[in-house]
């Protein structure tokens, strides 16, 4: 008895173990053409009976393996974004409408839809051929299987190339997230059909009501837990966990999987709007314990010595591959309506990429006694597979399109001794500048150093039908600030995404202000500006210094780019080259530390050489 128990623990520090030394020695070795799941199941073969026999399945890992199923399936609907699935708004504004108007024909949406139709029919189509030729007699399993994408896998590989908010990017990712979604639902009513514990598909609504439920109920809970929130509490963990086993327990009550459960618990969490503090701490719990358990012990159960002593396994491994890759390739066309070939075939071999839902549906079809050992170790390897050969074509193929390379545009009215400055220098660090002015002395005067138009007048009408207001960002620069707060409603209410005010009368300003920051206006004054930099030369004296040097400067960037989010500081690949100071992050300013990880639009103040700044703030602020 003793030496069982002593025997479980071994086992489950050697699992641990290799937990630990798995992500290290892939770091080491710079081994990224393979998730990290892949390498932890292969692992888990060859520590298991498969090789070198020293892990041995019992109840204690039994059960982690169940807890990481579940933790696993909650954060896979905690990842989808159902932005993507929101319906385009009615009320567009006018620079919107032009934009939509001369958007292509086939939105991301519209792409994604077809393209999972299409996937749905090859699934079907296949799962009959293999029931007709006697390899595999299960349509509606063999249908779930095929229909399959790891969301996981491939936001990582989105997120590497940096494409999250490009449209071939939210393409991939919402037909991604359809794989996830769809064959969710699909296991639900199989499961519930052939469970010997199976009541009325009429309770399956009782998991969704649940739901439901809890978003009406908590639906605020975010915004009084930051007002008692304290790290010893981590009430956001313990409403999550709380959520799952709610939903855990009422799916298996019901007679569904727990793991249906597990997935609404993480919608439900999702649609609270919570922290990205929160899911950081919640993907720490699951990929740091419970996660890495699963894949490993996957791997664990795949007796490879079994499965390939059988001749009729090694015919189904490839036939279950190849049927993985062509449930998918229907969508190739599709792509190619809006993508290049090149593309759109890194995109079908992405969406190709299947494992973490697969595992769950294999283990349900294991409980349910509809599934041999041999032909879920099949399935189980063709995934594999396609995890290997769909990131590596992906990787290969993919080439930045045209329209995503376009650098940001940015318009001054106002033509003047304090504008032109800023617009050659924005000029040099990749920006796409125009300035208009109506009064032709200052055209004269700075036409020969930058590109300036000389304009009639500024009316506001006029300004739309000559396009100074389709652009990215307006700054006007103007002395006159009455003038410049009418140009600047004038372009909030066109749909100018950012317009930067100058106000020198501080009446106007005062007057105003509640206005200009409910319409989203930033201002600056000229006194404001000298004032600060008084009183910083006087706090800090070495601030004129810094900010004239030919050497460093000091600067600002929005966080954009989704690659560096929940990055800590230390681990940035250009910290040596920069010094961040302040953070400000909804509305609040952080005080940085080497462990204080980046989320999404932090505004981030840095000093750095100005020949490194540019190309820094451009890889931050990237929109992708």
């Amino acid at each position: 008895m003793i030496r069982g128990i002593i025997m479980d623990q071994i086992s489950l520090v050697i699992i641990l173990l290799a937990a630990l030394a798995i992500p290290l020695i892939m770091a080491r070795f710079k081994l990224t053409l393979l998730p990290t799941a892949v390498v932890e199941i292969i692992v888990g073969v060859v520590l298991g009976p498969s090789l070198l026999n020293v892990i041995h399945s019992n109840d204690t890992l039994s059960m982690l393996k169940d807890v990481g199923v579940i933790v696993l399936l909650f954060l896979s609907g905690l990842e989808i974004d159902f932005s993507l699935f929101s319906r385009k708004r009615n009320d567009l504004t006018p620079l919107e409408q032009k934009q939509s108007a001369n958007a292509p024909k086939y939105s991301p949406v519209i792409l994604a839809f077809l393209s999972y139709g299409s996937i749905v029919v090859m699934s079907a189509v296949l799962a009959f051929l293999l029931k007709f030729t006697g390899m595999f007699s299960d349509i509606w399993l063999a249908m779930i299987l095929f229909m399959t994408i790891s969301l996981g896998i491939v936001i990582a590989a989105l997120k590497e190339k940096e494409l999250l908010s490009k449209p071939f990017g939210q393409t991939i990712l919402l037909i991604s997230a359809l794989g996830e979604v769809v064959p969710m639902i699909g296991l639900t009513f199989y499961a519930s059909a052939y469970s010997p514990t199976a009541k009325s598909l009429w309770l399956l609504l009782l998991i969704l009501l649940a739901a439901g439920l809890l978003v009406v109920r908590f639906k605020s809970f975010f915004k009084f837990f930051d007002r008692i929130n304290k790290s010893t509490t981590q009430l956001d963990v313990r409403l999550s966990f709380f959520v799952i086993v709610l939903l855990v327990t009422i799916a298996e009550s019901v007679g569904a999987e727990g793991i249906l459960g597990a997935f609404l618990a993480g919608i439900v969490i999702k649609l609270l709007e919570p922290h990205e503090e929160t899911k950081v701490r919640l993907d720490s719990i699951g990929y740091g314990f419970f996660i890495p358990i699963f894949f490993i012990m996957s791997g664990v159960g795949l007796n490879l010595r079994t499965l390939l002593a059988d001749p009729k396994t090694l015919i189904l491994i490839p036939v279950f591959l190849i049927a993985y890759l062509v449930a998918k390739a229907a969508i190739w066309p599709i792509l190619r309506l809006r993508f290049t070939n090149g593309n759109a075939f890194a995109g079908t071999a992405m969406s190709t990429t299947t494992l973490t839902v697969v595992l769950a549906i294999l283990q349900v079809a294991e409980h349910l006694h509809r599934i041999t050992a041999q032909q879920s170790g099949a399935f189980l390897l063709a995934a594999i597979l396609t995890c290997i050969i769909g990131p590596i074509t992906f990787n290969r193929l993919y080439r930045a399109e045209a329209a995503d390379s376009k650098p940001l545009n940015v318009h001054f009215i106002g033509t003047n001794l304090l504008t032109v400055p800023v617009a050659q220098q924005l000029t040099k660090h990749g920006y796409d500048i125009h300035m208009y002015t109506d009064q032709e002395r200052n055209y004269r005067a700075f036409n020969s150093e930058i590109d300036v138009h000389l304009l009639e007048n500024l009316v506001p009408d006029d300004l739309v039908n000559a396009d100074v207001f389709d652009t990215d960002i307006v700054v006007l620069g103007q002395s006159n600030s009455k003038e410049n707060y009418r140009l600047a409603k004038s372009a909030k209410q066109y749909g100018v995404p950012r317009v930067i005010a100058r106000f020198e009368d501080p009446n106007i300003l005062d007057e105003r202000k509640d206005t200009l920051i409910k319409m989203g206006v930033e201002v600056y004054s000229t006194p404001d500006v000298q004032i600060s930099m008084l009183r910083s030369l006087i706090e800090t004296p070495s601030t004129l210094e810094l900010l004239t040097s030919t050497e460093a400067g000091v600067y600002e960037v929005q966080l954009r780019n989704h690659k560096y989010v929940d990055i800590q500081i230390r681990n940035l690949p250009f910290i040596d080259d920069i010094t961040i100071a302040q953070i400000y992050r909804e509305k609040r300013f952080v005080r940085p530390s080497g462990d204080t990880p980046l989320k999404l639009n932090d505004r981030i103040l840095f000093t750095s050489s100005k020949q490194q700044s540019a190309q820094i703030r451009r890889e931050l602020g990237k929109l992708n």
